[in-house]
């Protein structure tokens, strides 16, 4: 399935090309040059929609128009001419896009509003489904770890099958979020071997679908439609598609018709592409993106099955190597909730909104003020002991049903103990990192670095912190915004600006900063901690 690497073009100073990233809350958009700077960012908010029963949801329209603005602003921040803007390429969440006819947005909920098209990637409506999923056992959930999971797109297909069965029927195509721009930029309906590998089970490896498999899970239709809704063209991230940007989305761009539009990627593996190719051997860099949620990958080049991480996916992130992807489901949101049960929290947000920073920014640099060194704020979480599931454990067990624990809490409300706590999360986040380094490596696979991307994980703190908890170094690379610089690389390579993907990432991915673990006192206290965090999960996984 690889194909032929592109004659590299000439690569001058008045070429750039732009990264499309759809995070959960936001769209953004990163104009860069070829040596990888980027020269302007611009953003908009997109709204999410939940109910009761984990119900999580959004609209494409919302998010196309979103990222419509955002290019034509990058644009016109860079001051360059859209005719020196010579390719595209765009990340999302993978989340589910139900479109009728023509791209007619389709209600997916009980609001019944068309708009809410989008089962966004968080929602676990679909929990009973993929545990009926599980228990059947099927060969191909050896390449989702053992088990899927409801953030996954096939249990969501048959809760809607189920419980929408209108809306099931009516559905021309079911797109994840990333294959849906594509597809609205150029007309192709093309997909991402990283979004239907990663997320809806398809076999990159063997270059199919495996029709057994949706028979058996109850969505025989699909096979009966020769899976003409999710997907007949299935090609590598970086391919050009179509004959670029249609002249309608072009528009919509402030961009040329014609300009390369790359094939997407999840924006996890976005950030993984903008920020493994450091070093003579990628593969021993660990992937984290550490936002809303967190996600981890690692690159092999055989296959190396892991219990309780996915994969292993082929070609999923970078073409022809096998990709194992753990993480947890709340990281960025977990340390946001566990703020939010504190007392002196509302105090504390409104402070940081008035000094114009978030409020988990302002626990850091509070932090920061009463140590001398970095790792030294471990102490400040002295008896405090976070297992920050609040939804699930995404890996090392695939628990959807795990929970978060808090223990330690005294009668204390003020802001000092606020910090304690944030300290304490933080700790949490990179003890499940360290859980999810050691499963891998009883498989064989080891790593000598952590590489960072994600903007719950930009301060110094944060990093130094997770160097410390998971025991590796943590490096952060040259580029400001490795997720839009992953996305933008897709669109460098579908311009044939690079020859293939890996040339584009050793060219444009740099090492900026390392953030070496502790040693001595601290260290051995991480590892009590350590110890400590398991045994709270376990009690929690067994209550």
């Amino acid at each position: 399935m690889t194909p032929s690497p592109n004659p590299p073009v000439d690569r001058s100073p008045s070429q750039y090309v732009i990264g499309v990233d759809v995070g959960t809350g936001s769209a953004r958009a990163g104009l860069f040059d070829l040596k990888g700077s980027m020269l302007s960012v611009a953003k908009r908010d997109i709204g999410l929609y939940r109910e009761a029963g984990a119900v999580v949801e959004q609209s494409s329209t919302e998010i196309w128009d979103a990222v419509c603005a955002s290019v034509r602003q990058a644009v016109t921040m860079a001051g360059v001419d859209p005719s020196a803007v010579i390719g595209i390429g765009f990340d999302a969440t993978c989340s589910l896009v139900v479109a009728g006819e023509g791209g007619a947005p389709l209600a997916v909920g009980p609001s019944e509003d068309p708009a809410r098209d989008i089962i966004v990637w968080m929602d676990h409506r679909a929990v009973e489904q993929a545990e009926r999923i599980n228990a059947m056992g099927h060969e191909v959930l050896r390449y989702v770890g053992g088990r899927i999971s409801p953030e996954m797109e096939t249990p969501k297909l048959l809760w809607l099958k189920e419980h929408r069965p209108e809306t099931f029927a009516n559905a021309w195509q079911f797109f994840d979020l990333a294959d849906f721009l594509t597809w609205k930029s150029t007309g192709d309906l093309s997909r991402s071997t990283c979004t239907v590998t990663c997320k809806w089970t398809y076999l990159a490896h063997e270059g199919r679908w495996d029709p057994s498999y949706f028979r058996e899970i109850g969505l025989g239709q699909l096979v009966d439609e020769e899976f003409a809704r999710i997907g007949t063209s299935i090609v590598e991230p970086g391919t050009r598609l179509g004959h670029g940007l249609t002249a309608e989305a072009a528009h919509a761009m402030g961009l040329n018709p014609g300009t390369a539009v790359a094939a997407g990627m999840i924006d996890a593996h976005a950030g993984g592409i903008g920020t493994v190719g450091i070093g003579e051997k990628p593969a021993e860099n660990f992937a984290y993106v550490f936002g809303t949620s967190s996600c981890t990958m690692t690159s092999t080049d055989k296959p190396v099955f892991v219990p309780g991480v996915w994969g292993p996916y082929y070609s999923a992130m970078v073409p022809g190597m096998w990709l194992n992807e753990g993480g947890q489901s709340a990281a960025g949101a977990a340390i946001d909730q566990l703020l939010a049960f504190h007392p002196a929290s509302t105090e504390a947000k409104q402070m940081a909104s008035d000094r114009g920073m978030s409020l988990p920014a302002l626990m850091a640099e509070a932090a920061c003020n009463r140590i001398e060194r970095l790792s030294d704020v471990v102490a400040l979480a002295a008896g405090l002991h976070v297992v920050p599931e609040f939804l699930g454990n995404r890996a090392p067990f695939a628990d959807p049903h795990a929970r978060a624990v808090i223990a330690g809490l005294g009668m204390e409300r003020d802001f000092d103990s606020l910090v304690a706590l944030y300290v304490a999360g933080l700790c949490g986040v990179g003890y499940g990192l360290r859980q999810i380094l050691e499963t891998q490596a009883q498989s064989g696979v080891t790593v000598e670095r952590v590489v960072i991307s994600g903007g719950a994980g930009a301060s110094d703190l944060v990093r130094q912190v997770l160097a410390d908890a998971c025991g590796r170094p943590v490096v952060a690379t040259r580029a400001e915004e490795p997720v839009l610089l992953g996305a933008a690389i897709l669109g460098a390579v579908a311009a044939k600006a690079f020859g293939d993907m890996p040339t584009a990432m050793k060219a444009l991915v740099a090492i900026s900063k390392t953030y070496e673990p502790a040693g001595g006192a601290i260290a051995a206290d991480h590892a009590r901690r350590f110890r400590y965090f398991r045994s709270l999960q376990d009690c929690m996984r067994s209550a």
